[in-house]
């Protein structure tokens, strides 16, 4: 069986640094289950081959566990950790960066009727689903040039190619496709999830972004909120209490520097937001990052 043997390749391949001798592709291999951790998605394909993950984006949740993978089409504010995970007993996972330039190439190549019609509308920018047999053999034999070095350079971009054909074709391949078009409402979602990126600590007005993302504001809003499960505003705050949390564990004396940095001219209201986030004032939460390393929940989105 594939998932017999992806858990055997996972747990000889992982690494405390998750890497592995093919680009863009990570294992993970954690043996105990922690406090949730916040991170940026990023554009992956995730795979669990035993234990569990569960994930949060907004109000919504996400959980999956051995034989199912979760995709993310943007890079989204996601707050997660694994479950199911005990020494002797670890979750085992497999990620790919999914690259948009493979994505559109796939679909320049693909003939009338090869993929399934798309039905428009934006999609969540995260989905789970359960992995079929051909998706997770294209994997294992991805995983096997991790034993044949010399095969690597030939046929990693080959195993890369049929993964993304695999789930651009399979459950949730409209999310994926829309990775690879230029004009879809992904792409217009994802200039506007950019920007904010880029200047967080910038207040900005929402008919502006519709602007940039060349929709009305209405069709902003109901595109944005369909794709990150939240609004552009709660967004923001998500990418401003993030940062704060890293320049935190740096400087965990410096709350009203740090509040000021990532854009709140109140640091009262800056540490209840900060609090409702992550479960502790700030002080309390970057003297607990300090104290030693969180949980490998966001290893793998």
């Amino acid at each position: 069986m594939p998932l017999d043997e992806l858990r055997d390749l996972l747990e000889r391949h992982a690494r405390l640094d998750l890497t592995t001798g093919v680009d863009g592709v990570r294992v993970c291999r954690i043996d105990h289950t922690a406090a949730p951790v916040s991170s940026m998605s990023g554009k992956v394909l995730a795979v669990i081959a035993r234990g569990g993950k569960r994930l949060a984006l907004g109000d919504q949740i996400y959980e999956y566990g051995p034989g199912q993978y979760l995709v993310a089409s943007i890079d989204l504010p996601v707050t997660g950790h694994v479950i199911n995970a005990a020494p002797g007993d670890p979750t085992l996972g497999f990620g790919m960066t999914l690259d948009p330039t493979t994505i559109a190439e796939l679909l320049l190549q693909a003939g009338p009727g090869d993929l399934p019609r798309s039905p428009g509308a934006a999609r969540p920018g995260i989905a789970v689903s359960d992995a079929p047999d051909e998706l997770l053999d294209a994997i294992v034999r991805l995983l096997r040039l991790l034993d044949q070095p010399q095969d690597r350079r030939t046929l990693a971009p080959l195993f890369k190619r049929e993964i993304l054909w695999r789930l651009m074709t399979g459950e949730q391949g409209d999310i994926v496709r829309q990775i690879g078009l230029a004009d879809s409402s992904l792409s217009h979602i994802a200039r506007a999830v950019q920007w904010i990126r880029e200047n967080y600590p910038r207040p900005f007005r929402v008919n502006e972004m519709a602007h940039l993302s060349g929709m009305s504001v209405s069709a902003f809003h109901r595109n944005f909120q369909a794709v990150t499960a939240m609004s552009p505003i709660q967004f923001q705050k998500h990418i401003r209490l993030q940062t704060a949390r890293l320049l935190l564990a740096n400087s965990p004396n410096e709350i009203t520097r740090v509040a000021h940095r990532v854009g709140y001219d109140n640091p009262s209201q800056f540490s209840r937001e900060y609090r409702r986030l992550f479960g502790a004032p700030p002080s309390v939460d970057a003297l607990r990052i300090r104290a030693g390393p969180e949980d490998g929940g966001a290893a793998l989105p």
